[in-house]
């Protein structure tokens, strides 16, 4: 890497408004990355790329870059590395050391974890009959993460007897699981192992037979189905493939126990469901409804019939309900009809009931519906900013149903609601040690984008706060995937909240919060609005005074990130310090690359870049292409080496590229987890480690240092 003038880090420290560790000598002086110019041209534009060697996985000269970016960030926070554990510490003891899940019950038996105190890892248990009975530890993570630098469960089952466990571990954090069995009758582990598969599995009602998910050992794409049974000689047998490349597959059981799915998708655009009766292991696999083009819907076995989640001629999705014999969509029948004002995303079948749950004007809401009478009704929510969602049960004939319910000021809490007579019982909220909600207020704003569209922003502040243009705010940015930008809380920005920020979560298109439509003006070829969206936020934010202009932060990871290295293009000057966690920066260049995970899978999403229209359209905002010669807002990138969705060279081509042509003395610290992927540090400790860095390296922006 080549940078214009390197200034040294006593320089950077007085123009940022601090001072470093005296030590003896020059001050150190890093290496530029090297320049290894490669040509990329397609559709008679031709792009150079002097960093695509960074893609060398494991050899030395990526290693050694990785590593001295991460002295730097030693070295460029080491004036607030106090202030960096205080913030950890602070962070970590608002999460109650010992702490217990709410149990489900599930045929005889309470299911639950819990954290004991200086452990990283829950320890699953459970309890026969009552929650008086003695405690059956069916897993304690911490003793199998023993001597792992990183350590993950993607998904741990019971057999439908419960006598056995089947639980995917994953100690890279590339998400290549093996999938493991134990007694728990016994406590002993069974010799059969399934290596090199997703987490993705399901058993059958027979209690020996799993299906489960295998990927792609290069681009990860889960795309095969296999039939295993344990102490059986046999190899794992093939049952399904899905040779549609942009497709995606996964397998699933029915609440009730008596259905299997097989699912192939299409983000955003087409799916495709198999059922096999759970008894019948052995059974064909069929087909419930071929994949159409625009046609996406899901499955839940109520039955004697199955219920549909359909956006076939609804945009905002509607159920409908059918036999399994059904021919096609004309032997369905409508059960809750399309809105326009209301997207349907989610259903959650019991014996009696169906809880949906729906997205209106921004806000989560959940429905009831009597599945024999069809009367249905709202569960009534009064917080001006929360978010609520199905936790579903696994009891099939329950009399209630659960949910989720937070906001911004309140924590976590989880209430069951009897279906019949709306008595509601508050379960858990969680504790949040040293945390007083009385003391904050969350607010909803609305923001006019650059064509007039109206964006909601949730806002969270301490109360009391001025709103008079002169505090500091963060501002956390997503909008990709049809994922909303929830209103939920989080004790971790409270270290920010308590020191004087305002913290803003903008519901920019390319999210879901405004219904389908939503999602469909932010992304391919109407990308660009989800990066206008969040500008328009941010200067409205900073118009009504819950900033001062120069004071002004944005936040965002993965697609996130992409929005990050977007808007800091697009408006450099309207942030004062950018935080670009694990980013999707170099969009071109791993869209034409279909030997890498997701690219595929993702066509639907930013566009193929084989088409050349919608190669222009990507190359317009990729954030890595349209790097120029300016001066940039300080900027704070994270990354996890073996992060298998956004791999580790697209954050450190970008950092080397900024650092090669921008024109300013700011900041710009880049950091990677050598023994993590996507997610982090792995552990409920460990993951805050990185946050507490970059929360470390905004205040320091803002010169305070306790």
């Amino acid at each position: 890497m080549t940078t214009r003038t390197l200034v040294p880090l006593l320089l950077l420290g007085l123009f940022l408004g601090y001072s470093l560790p005296q030590k003896k000598g020059p001050p150190r002086m890093f290496k530029p990355a090297a320049k290894k110019p490669h040509v990329l041209e397609i559709h008679g534009d031709q792009r150079i790329d002097n960093y695509f060697w960074m893609r060398e996985r494991d050899s030395e000269p990526v290693l050694d870059y990785l590593k001295m970016e991460n002295e730097r960030t030693r070295e460029g926070l080491a004036p607030v590395q106090d202030l960096e554990k205080k913030l950890y510490w602070e962070m970590r003891s608002r999460i109650k050391e010992n702490d217990a899940s709410v149990p489900i019950f599930d045929e005889g038996y309470y299911y639950y974890v819990r954290f004991t105190a200086g452990q990283e890892y829950p320890v699953h248990c459970r309890k026969k009959g009552t929650l008086d009975a003695p405690e059956e530890v069916v897993l304690d993570e911490n003793v199998e993460a023993k001597g792992q630098s990183y350590f993950d469960i993607g998904d741990a089952q019971a057999s439908p007897d419960h006598n056995l466990l089947a639980f995917a571990v994953d100690t890279v954090g590339r998400r290549i699981h093996t999938i493991r069995f134990k007694d728990l009758r016994t406590g002993a582990y069974l010799s059969d192992q399934i290596e090199n598969v997703t987490a993705n599995f399901a058993w059958a009602a027979d209690n020996k037979t799993v299906f489960f998910t295998k990927q792609d050992p290069e681009t990860l794409r889960a795309f095969q189905i296999f039939r295993y049974q344990l102490g059986s000689d046999r190899e794992p047998e093939l049952v399904f493939e899905e040779k549609d490349t942009t497709f995606d597959s996964g397998v699933t059981s029915s609440r009730n126990g008596q259905k299997l799915f097989i699912v192939s998708e299409k983000r955003g655009d087409s799916s495709e469901w198999r059922w096999l009766d759970a008894h019948d292991p052995m059974g064909t696999w069929k087909v419930f409804l071929p994949r159409e083009k625009n046609h996406e819907y899901t499955l839940e076995d109520g039955g004697d019939q199955v219920y549909i989640l359909t956006n076939w001629q609804a945009k905002n999705f509607r159920v409908m309900e059918a036999a399994y014999s059904a021919k096609g969509k004309t032997d369905w029948k409508e059960v809750l009809a399309h809105d326009k004002k209301i997207l349907r995303e989610g259903l959650d079948i019991y014996k009696s009931h169906f809880v949906v749950n729906e997205r209106e004007n921004g806000l989560s809401q959940l429905r009831v519906f009597e599945r024999t009478t069809g009367e249905q009704r709202m569960v009534a929510f009064t917080d001006p900013v929360y978010e609520v969602e199905i936790a579903p049960l696994a009891d099939y004939n329950s009399s209630h149903f659960r949910f989720n319910y937070d906001s911004p000021v309140q924590p976590p809490a989880v209430y069951d609601e009897e279906f019949v007579g709306e008595k509601r019982t508050l379960r858990k909220e969680r504790e949040v040690p040293g945390y007083d909600k009385t003391k904050y207020e969350a607010r909803r704003i609305w923001a006019k984008a650059k064509d007039g569209v109206e964006i909601p922003v949730a806002v969270l502040m301490k109360k009391g706060t001025s709103v008079n243009g002169t505090g500091p705010i963060l501002v956390y940015g997503y909008g990709s995937y049809g994922l909303s930008n929830t209103a939920d809380f989080s004790s971790t920005v409270i270290s920010l909240v308590d020191r004087g920020f305002v913290y803003a979560r903008p519901q920019i298109r390319g999210g879901s919060e405004m219904g389908r439509e939503w999602y469909d003006t932010g992304k391919m070829q109407h990308k660009m609005n989800t990066f206008t969206d969040f500008i328009a936020c941010t200067e409205k934010l900073v118009a009504d005074g819950y900033a001062a202009k120069d004071r002004v932060y944005a936040m965002g990871g993965s697609a996130g990130g992409l929005l990050m290295g977007a808007v800091m293009n697009l408006r450099p000057d309207l942030y004062k310090g950018i935080i670009a966690a694990v980013p999707f920066v170099d969009v071109l260049t791993t869209m034409l690359d279909d030997s890498i995970p997701l690219t595929t899978g993702e066509y639907n999403e930013w566009g193929n870049p084989g088409v050349k229209e919608q190669y222009f359209w990507m190359r317009a905002y990729s954030p890595y292409d349209n790097v120029e010669a300016k001066a940039y807002p300080n900027l704070f990138v994270s990354t996890g080496y073996h992060d298998s969705q956004v791999q580790y060279w697209e954050p450190a081509k970008w950092v080397a590229k900024l650092r090669e042509l921008k024109t300013d003395s700011n900041l710009l610290l880049f950091y990677t987890e050598l023994e993590a992927g996507h997610s982090g540090a792995s552990g409920r400790f460990e993951a805050l480690k990185t946050l507490a860095k970059e929360f470390a390296f905004i205040l320091m922006l803002e010169g305070i240092k306790e």
